[in-house]
């Protein structure tokens, strides 16, 4: 039974309750990955063991299914669009550069958090599989990788097609492995990542590396797969380098501009923490001269007071909520470009400051106002991002601050279904 990736729902318990209910004594890609919800937990050590064993065991019981080299192609539907398509391939983490101003063909684009690497490269140390849960993005304006394979999707051989649990939607996954597909696929992506075509498209300069290809989910996942790699590389001759397992890493490319693919915010929520305070705190922050809030009965009013501030110039607005209500919070002349980075500028120095609170990246207003509403907590409604300035917005500006977007909600996420290994056999 296949699940959703491993970062979603680390606020919410009862969904990975639900989840192990339903899995049970079944074969699961739960058992084979590690929820983030549980990773401060005493036992992540014996996790991550039955883990590894688990993948030994899925192998030699036959439970994973060896496939012939290929690429597949994913055909997604959920309840909120009705197909998401996209290319599984694994792609070189010699091309990839997490760190801030890389110029690399693959590149974060948000800002990644060292800290959060260490334990997600210790589930990876002594894993024989990796499963793929990042989505990288192309801008593929005149559709020319994916699209033209989903119009003759009926020639391939289809390889799973079913329905994922937990409100996850439905997917196809099929086979291509002939030459001249393969070939075709190839030459388009090498033409996205022409130097004169790309500093042509962005209208930029030779000081701008190529970007071909930008992480939209699973940031820190690839993250840990390039410090693992570097790891492993160590005690490698070149000519094992070359062809080692683990330099590669097993991707979804989808297009930025599939109807499919929607920009969703990532909300914010702080826990143990006193509301006045905070608000207090946040004027403090910003200057009491040029911010202020506003409190209201209902998410309704908020949003349509979020509305209307949107058309002032220089001006970041958020809504917010706590037991005590709704408000908007406002913050005149930000030195930043998006609103996102605004607020987690507050955040990161307010958690600094108090150790005993704590923050978390939330995908739904519904789940925000949930939790935001519960005593001791407050919660950041923030505004979704225009997807088509994405790119464009990477190359010049860098990073993004981290958690700034989602593409999609939370049960849209990828689910783990294929493996790969990364041992040599």
């Amino acid at each position: 039974m296949s699940v959703v990736a491993c970062d979603q729902y680390t606020s919410e318990p009862e969904y990975w309750q639900e989840v192990e209910k339903k899995v049970g004594d079944s074969p699961s890609t739960l058992y084979l990955t590690f929820p983030e919800i549980y990773l401060e937990d005493t036992n992540a050590e014996e996790r991550i063991k039955r883990i590894n064993n688990e993948m030994r065991k899925y192998i030699n019981e036959g439970v994973l299914v060896s496939q012939k080299p290929c690429v597949l192609l994913v055909d997604r539907s959920t309840s909120h669009t009705p197909s998401r398509k996209g290319l599984i391939i694994a792609v070189d983490l010699e091309k990839y550069d997490y760190t801030v101003g890389s110029q690399t063909l693959i590149r974060a684009t948000e800002g990644t958090v060292i800290e959060r690497l260490p334990p997600r490269v210790k589930i990876r140390e002594n894993a024989i599989l990796e499963l793929p849960h990042v989505m990288i993005l192309i801008d593929d304006p005149n559709k020319t990788v994916i699209e033209p394979l989903a119009s003759k999707i009926d020639s391939f051989e289809k390889v799973y097609d079913f329905e994922l649990m937990m409100n996850g939607g439905h997917i196809k996954g099929y086979r291509i492995d002939d030459e001249k597909t393969l070939e075709g696929i190839l030459k388009a992506i090498e033409a996205l990542a022409d130097p004169e075509v790309f500093k042509s498209k962005y209208n930029v300069g030779d000081d701008k590396g190529v970007l071909l290809f930008a992480v939209g989910d699973g940031n820190h996942s690839l993250a840990s797969a390039k410090v693992h790699w570097e790891n492993v590389k160590k005690s490698l001759s070149e000519a094992e380098i070359e062809n080692h397992p683990a330099r590669f890493a097993l991707v979804e490319i989808v297009n930025v501009h599939d109807d499919g693919i929607v920009f969703e915010p990532i909300h914010r929520v702080l826990f143990n923490i006193d509301t006045e305070s905070v608000l207090n705190a946040m004027q403090d922050f910003y200057g009491s001269s040029c911010c202020s809030f506003e409190k209201y009965d209902s998410i309704k009013s908020v949003n349509e007071r979020l509305k209307a501030l949107k058309k002032e110039n220089a001006v970041h607005s958020f809504g917010f909520v706590t037991d005590n209500g709704f408000g908007v919070f406002t913050v005149q002349n930000p030195k930043h470009n998006l609103e996102v980075a605004t607020l987690q500028d507050f955040l990161d120095c307010y958690v600094g400051k108090h150790k005993e609170s704590k923050v978390d990246y939330i995908h739904g207003e519904d789940v925000v106002t949930r939790l935001g509403s519960k005593p001791g907590n407050i919660g950041f409604y923030l505004p979704s991002m225009e997807k088509h300035d994405f790119f464009k917005t990477v190359i010049i500006d860098g990073v993004l601050p981290r958690k700034t977007f989602s593409m999609g909600e939370a049960e849209e996420k990828r689910f783990y279904l294929e493996c790969r290994k990364i041992v040599k056999d």
